[in-house]
């Protein structure tokens, strides 16, 4: 019998800290109309000679640092994206075993998906599984990753059976391995906590609604219905309920906000503004979930670990508690590879 494929995709790293691999990286990202959702002409402009001219010097220093100071096993240096991710691969094919091909890829840059696919069509599988990486479904995350794979699938002659699992964020054990990872520090010690999830243009949010209605509109603070289970705002706030339900952490003690905006008309409230408040208020110790990462990365360790424990030094407060991504804890493993069986 030929093996199952099972390809796990993530967003993507740069090949290295240096300018010209960033600007490689921040090229093919910001070009993805998924992503930057306006006019063809003008996203070209406005990315090739505004966007990406200015923002690869500065976003080159950053990923410098992340290269240098993830907290790597064994002081190991480069992308915690890309190391977790080859991890859980060969964790999960262990786990899977030889009835099973476990490949890993990036939406952009390396492995590339176009690379990765061809190798695995080479195998004739006899199903393949594509596993996007995120919890919660976003055009510019999970949709762009759909949409190459059936651009590259469909170029094939023998289309094998293909699954799609485009969103997990209410499956409970991908929440029990967030808590896992939470339940090593005390909550009765933090002043309050936050959930802080990637933001999004809030015109994308609103292109969910085909009747043309707002998200405002579907109660996505508070439930999840039949019009917005796609909705990433409602999906966040859903990961939270069900998180702060299993640690019992009361409605006051808990803050939703989301990071990494580029303007105004973006999902609110913004994380880094909360923790001015909240150091404001008298705060002086925070603890921080990024339920949207399955692995640790730039918006983890240097957006929250970093740049928001100054931000709270500045204003008073004194810590920042970064509760880790699932990354290679068995617990996330063990996840995977019932949701693979699930898919059967």
């Amino acid at each position: 019998m030929n093996k199952t494929g099972v390809l796990l995709i993530n967003l993507g790293t740069p090949d290295s800290p240096s300018v010209k691999d960033v600007r490689k990286y921040l090229f093919e990202f910001l070009n993805d109309p998924r992503v930057v959702d306006i006019p063809a002409f003008a996203r070209f402009l406005l990315v090739n000679f505004i966007i990406v001219p200015f923002r690869a010097p500065k976003s080159a220093k950053i990923y410098n640092e992340l290269w240098t100071n993830n907290g790597l096993p064994g002081g190991r240096k480069g992308s915690p994206i890309l190391y977790y991710g080859k991890s859980v691969k060969e964790k999960l094919q262990d786990a899977l075993g030889e009835d099973f091909d476990v490949q890993l890829a990036m939406r952009y840059q390396n492995p590339s998906m176009d690379d990765v696919l061809a190798e695995m069509y080479k195998k004739n599988p006899e199903k393949i599984i594509i596993v996007p990486l995120f919890p919660q479904y976003a055009s510019a995350t999970t949709g762009s990753i759909i949409e190459k794979a059936m651009k590259i699938i469909g170029k094939w002659w023998v289309i094998p059976e293909i699954k799609f699992i485009n969103q997990f964020y209410d499956n409970e054990n991908y929440i029990n391995t967030v808590i896992e990872q939470a339940i090593k520090y005390d909550l009765e010690k933090y002043d309050h906590i936050l959930f802080s999830y990637h933001g999004l243009p809030i015109r994308q949010v609103d292109k969910v609604y085909k009747d043309g209605t707002l998200c405002e509109e579907h109660n996505c603070d508070s439930e999840i219905n039949e019009t917005n289970q796609y909705c990433y705002k409602a999906t966040c706030y859903a990961t939270t309920r069900l998180i702060t339900e299993k640690l019992n952490i009361k409605t006051d003690k808990y803050t939703v906000c989301f990071q990494s905006r580029l303007d105004k008309k973006w999902l609110e409230p913004f994380a880094d503004k909360v923790v001015i408040e909240r150091a404001k208020k008298g705060d002086k110790k925070l603890l921080v979930f990024s339920p949207a990462f399955v692995a640790d990365c730039l918006e983890t360790i240097i957006e929250i670990g970093t740049e928001y424990q100054q931000l709270f030094e500045e204003h008073g407060g004194e810590k920042v508690q970064l509760v880790e991504s699932l990354n290679d804890n068995p617990m996330w493993i063990e996840t995977l590879k019932k949701m693979v069986l699930n898919n059967i």
